[in-house]
């Protein structure tokens, strides 16, 4: 478990964090934001505040100071991003500046007053290093995988909420040669490739008056027509699965995307589902021929 006096020392280091953080920041949650320990930050509401340090959910014992407060702090930071939080649009996505993605939730949706999740961006991609170090993978596997990649095997990557698929996605992505072109399609751009030529892409909703939506089947789709080596989905959960499934079996081998599966078994199950949202008229058979013609590798990632 978590040592009282770990939690209390963050806590300490919040009482003595400067009046500007408090002004023009992110009021309370500016220090969780900031701290390299915490990655994630959510808010119940206003008076219950709780973090995942170390892995583990813990409450903080901080608060806004009203419901007032944590609601404009929250409209503040939807607003930096040409978005607004109101009766009308309860709930948004939102990123922040330094990459971590929002999620809020406000009344009458949220029973209990507004509700935050900020899911905090790492500085820069896990190497294998740490990766081994965590005991996500072993050097062997590590070996494995890299064999994957720079033999251009399409590879899903699939887990459940919280189970670092974005983490894998963006270390394996890393191994791809530098003289390859990549395109990157994401609801919310996560990947920090560090590749020198990657073509980054970032899905768009539909403003207020229900207009200008650019989804991930649409920046898929215009992905095929960049000339892209390999083509990288932060995930796939909609009917951009079919071409994904397109894109594997037409020429751009290596590529990789997400799924929220339970097991392998059930990530390709979830895939023919997904096919079949995007309405193409296909039969189940010919789904699964494409999916055994395009996926070569399934990593399945479980939360310990």
């Amino acid at each position: 478990g978590i040592k009282p006096a770990l939690l209390g020392k963050l806590v300490k280091k919040l009482m003595a964090q400067s009046v500007s953080d408090v002004m023009f920041g992110i009021g309370p949650l500016e220090f969780l934001r900031k701290n390299d320990d915490i990655s994630e930050i959510m808010v119940v509401r206003s008076d219950k505040i709780f973090v995942e340090l170390n892995g583990s959910l813990v409450e903080t014992g901080l608060s806004f100071v009203s419901e007032e407060s944590s609601k404009t702090i929250t409209s503040s930071i939807i607003g930096r991003v040409g978005k607004q939080l109101n009766v009308q649009n309860p709930y948004e996505d939102a990123r922040l500046e330094d990459g971590s993605r929002v999620n809020a939730v406000a009344m009458p949706i949220s029973l209990d007053g507004t509700a935050l999740t900020i899911r905090k961006f790492g500085k820069s991609a896990l190497t294998l290093e740490q990766l081994i170090g965590y005991g996500c993978l072993n050097q062997a596997m590590a070996s494995f995988l890299l064999g994957c990649v720079v033999s251009k095997k399409n590879i899903v990557v699939s887990g459940g909420t919280g189970t670092g698929k974005t983490t894998m996605v963006n270390w394996l992505a890393t191994m791809i040669p530098p003289d390859e072109r990549l395109v990157t399609v994401e609801d919310t751009a996560e990947l920090r490739l560090g590749l020198p030529h990657v073509v980054r892409l970032e899905a768009r909703p539909a403003s207020s008056d229900g207009h200008g939506e650019v989804s991930i089947r649409d920046l898929v789709k215009n992905a095929l027509r960049m000339r892209p080596d390999r083509i990288v989905i932060g995930e796939c959960r909609g009917g951009e699965a079919f071409d994904m499934l397109q894109a594997m079996n037409t020429g751009h081998e290596g590529s990789l995307t997400t799924l929220h599966a339970n097991n392998a078994t059930e990530a390709m199950s979830r895939i023919e589902n997904l096919v079949l949202m995007a309405d193409q008229g296909l039969p189940i058979d010919a789904i699964r021929y494409q999916i055994a013609g395009a996926v070569d590798y399934v990593i399945q990632l479980t939360r310990y």
